[in-house]
Parts: C-alpha cells; sequence; structure tokens
C-alpha cells in the first residue's frame, strides 16, 4: 500500500466515525498507469472491444484524456457488456464486463475503497479482501463448530444478492463512510452505467454487476451494515445468551448457534432484515440443522440414521467419525460442486481432443493442479482421488474419438500417460495447521 492510501488508512482505523474527504485526487495519473501495468492482458473486453494491448498503443494520451474528462465531471462509464456462466443449478449467472478503461478506473477506486473499509470489515468476512481467502474461511468456520461447540447451524442463501442491492441503501452506507461528492458520483455512475445485451441497452436500477473490480468491495459494504453489524452488535451482543458466531464469503454466509431457541429466533428475523434492505431469503436453500457435538445422539433419539449435512464455498460438511473414531467435522467435495467440474474436464477434453499432444497434456496438468489447491483440503481425498480418475477416463475417452476407427487402445492409453505423467492427487492445503496465523500448503 503506498503512502497516501497507508494515511487513510490510518486515519480509518484510528477515528473510524471519521468520513473521509478528498478522494477523489487520489486518482491520478501515477494511480491509473501503476494499474495499467497489473492488469491482466487475456482478459474479455467490454462492449467497446479494446483490449490492454490496444489501449497501451497510446496509453500516454489516453490516460490524460481520462484524467482531463475525470477532472470535468465529464467521464461516464460505458454500460458493461452482459454475458452469463453456467450454475451448478443448470440456470445461468449474469455478468458485466466492463470496458478496460472502466475497469481501470474501477481498479484504482478499489484501492482507495479496500484503504478505508479493510480497517472497518469485521473478521467474520473473508470474501474478496486482500490476504483473506475461501480456505481460511473454512478453518473459522472449523473453529466455530469444534472450538465454540455451537450445536446448531444456520445455513442461508440471499437470492440473487448482486442482483438486487439496492442503490439507495448503498448510497447511504458509503455515505456513512465518505464525504467526497465526487468520488460517490463516480460510484453512482458505475451503479447507473446499464448494460448491453445483444446489442440493446438496459438500465440498472439497482443491483452491481458482477464482473468488474468494483462489484465484490461494493457487496461487502453492503452487507457489512445489513448482516456483519446486525449480527455482532444485536444478534450475538444482546439477543443471545449462548455461544454463536458467523462466517461469511461474500453473500454465502454460515451462523452457529449454541441453543435451539436462539438459533430459531435468529432464522426469523433474518428474513424481515434482509427485507428491509430489498433482499430475499431462498427459503428452498436455507435450512437450520442439529450439528456438532452430540448431533448423532440427538439424531438417533429423533429416528434418524444420521446428522444433516450442509454445503459451504464447494464443501459439503459432515458430522462423522474421523479416523480416531471420534465425531467431528469432516469435508468433501460438494456432490454440485464435483458433478460441475465433472462436466467441465469433460466437455474441454471434447471440444480439445484434436490439440497437439505436448498442448494437450499441460492444459490438463494446469486443470487438475488447480483443483487439487482448491479442493485438496483436509478429508477430501476420496474427492481429489476421484475426479482424478474421471478425468482419466474423460482423456481416454475423447482422445480415442479422435476419428471414427477409436485405435487409442487401454495399452496406448497407459504408454500415453507414461510420455505424460498427470499430477497425482494430494492434500495441498492443511486446515488444521497454520504457520504465523497463515494456512500451510503443501504445495511446493
Amino acid at each position: 500500500m503506498d503512502t497516501k492510501l497507508s494515511r487513510i488508512a490510518e486515519v480509518a482505523r484510528n477515528r473510524p466515525k471519521e468520513r473521509m474527504t478528498s478522494l477523489v485526487h487520489l486518482l491520478d495519473k501515477q494511480r491509473l498507469w501503476d494499474c495499467h501495468l497489473e492488469m491482466q492482458g487475456d482478459k474479455a473486453a467490454g462492449v467497446d472491444g479494446v483490449t490492454k494491448a490496444e489501449y497501451e498503443r497510446e496509453l500516454e494520451s489516453n490516460l490524460e484524456d481520462l484524467l482531463s474528462r475525470m477532472k470535468r465531471q465529464a467521464y461516464k462509464p460505458k454500460p458493461s457488456r452482459r454475458t452469463y456462466i453456467p450454475k451448478e443449478n443448470g440456470n445461468k449467472r449474469p455478468l458485466g464486463i466492463p470496458s478496460y478503461e472502466d475497469k481501470l478506473v474501477q481498479k484504482a477506486m478499489s484501492q482507495i475503497l479496500n484503504a478505508i473499509y479493510e480497517e472497518k470489515f469485521l473478521p467474520c468476512s473473508y470474501g474478496f479482501r486482500p490476504g483473506r481467502s475461501q480456505h481460511q474461511a473454512l478453518q473459522a468456520l472449523d473453529r466455530l463448530i469444534m472450538k465454540q461447540g455451537v450445536r446448531y447451524i444456520v445455513d442461508v442463501d440471499i437470492r440473487g444478492f448482486f442482483n438486487y442491492v439496492d442503490h439507495e441503501w448503498l448510497r447511504q452506507f458509503l455515505e456513512h463512510d465518505i464525504a467526497d461528492p465526487n468520488f460517490l458520483r463516480l460510484i453512482g455512475r458505475f451503479l447507473k452505467g446499464g448494460v448491453m445485451e445483444e446489442g440493446f441497452y438496459q438500465e440498472t436500477e439497482e443491483g452491481t454487476p458482477q464482473g468488474g473490480n468494483l462489484s465484490p468491495l461494493l457487496g461487502n459494504v453492503y452487507l457489512h451494515y445489513v448482516l456483519d453489524l446486525w449480527f455482532e452488535i444485536e444478534i450475538k451482543g444482546k439477543r443471545c445468551r449462548g455461544k454463536a458466531g458467523m462466517v461469511r464469503f461474500a453473500d454465502d454466509f454460515v451462523c452457529g448457534f449454541e441453543r435451539e431457541e436462539e438459533a430459531k429466533a435468529f432464522y426469523e428475523a433474518l428474513e424481515e432484515r434482509m427485507g428491509k434492505f430489498n433482499l430475499t431469503i431462498a427459503e428452498e436453500k436455507t435450512k437450520l440443522i442439529r450439528f456438532g457435538y452430540g448431533a448423532e445422539v440427538d439424531c438417533k433419539r429423533a429416528g434418524l440414521t444420521k446428522p444433516a449435512t450442509f454445503d459451504f464455498l464447494g464443501f459439503r460438511h459432515i458430522w462423522g467419525r474421523g479416523k480416531s473414531g471420534k465425531y467431528r467435522l469432516l469435508r468433501k467435495t460438494s456432490p454440485k460442486k464435483f458433478r460441475l467440474r465433472v462436466k467441465e474436464i469433460t466437455q474441454w477434453a471434447r471440444q480439445n481432443r484434436h490439440q497437439p499432444e505436448g498442448m494437450f497434456v499441460d492444459s490438463v496438468r494446469r486443470k487438475l493442479r488447480g483443483h487439487y489447491q482448491y479442493y485438496g483440503v483436509s478429508d477430501n481425498w476420496h474427492g481429489i482421488s476421484r475426479y482424478y480418475s474421471l478425468v482419466l477416463n474423460a482423456i481416454w475417452k475423447w482422445r480415442n474419438r479422435r476419428s471414427q476407427k477409436r485405435t487409442f487402445t487401454l495399452e496406448k492409453f497407459k504408454a500415453f500417460l507414461a510420455r505424460n505423467p498427470l499430477p497425482k492427487p494430494r492434500i495441498t492445503v492443511n486446515l488444521y495447521a497454520t504457520v504465523n496465523g497463515n494456512l500451510k500448503s503443501r504445495m511446493p
């Protein structure tokens, strides 16, 4: 963090009630230049089709023109290009791809907002924050269940969160911490920038289109005031006599309670709280379950074979017996995520089966390593091993279908693997070990 941002962070830390003024001047040429250098060149282009390489050809004049428009308050973000990515349930998640110039401005604004809000966000929040990850959120959830001893889990799903963020409420939240009208005006212009889909312009009266740098940060600000502070001060601080805690990653969060009546009261209050801020709980995906110490005994009394499970951050969380025979929190890849990952690699193998051998194998290696780096956590050996086996099946099947002859026999496939060894399954993240407060990774 540079000196100017460090000073902002220091003020936010030492004088938390002070509103930040004169922020827009930090969007200077040097910051935008540095943001350009940090941008990846292979990202999708926005509605104008301009890439990093094209913008860079006249970088000096482009930045001068951008700054001139910003000083005259004539800069207006272009509409985001609408695209979709598949979800586990077969639906599609909408994304908004900003133009390259808008990406630069968003990145620079995100740096400023991070300096302010990293000092304000609570420890329970892990999503899209510097130095925080999904694995750390999983570790925090393990502590909540195993160390604090909560007995009831409320697993919550907010329906289409990023599509329904209320702009007026978000503006009020931002004004609570920021007093620079020009900086706030810029944020408002991004929120109201609209989207282009199949040549048609659509206004954005609500929501923060996913795809830019600002969206996840603004989402965190919204939930900081709507959920995090409310849970910490009102629920945990005033209404709960037993232990309670929350772990949140972006709009995905899990709450734990020691007492059943307090878990039920929170469940009922949550819907009203979300409704106040134009958000809706997906009731079909939200549940309250008995989980943790003693859950197996209570389930037997209720005539159930085993405790219920819940999914969080791509993992299914299970209360079951570990290797020692004692009950504890276990994890495996969520069945929905597992099916999606297998479908993706199978489709990729089908579409790329004609690639040269070396290029094909290099891509498979990267995909396997990426899968192990995320899903290769404590207790999930079976999940990553099964994935590896299905990847081998997909490779053999589609490399064998490069022609109608299908001469890629099992013997030839074994020779193929001998020539091109693939990364074997391995646990890459030990969720129970830390080094200097950080997760210990087994990756080289």
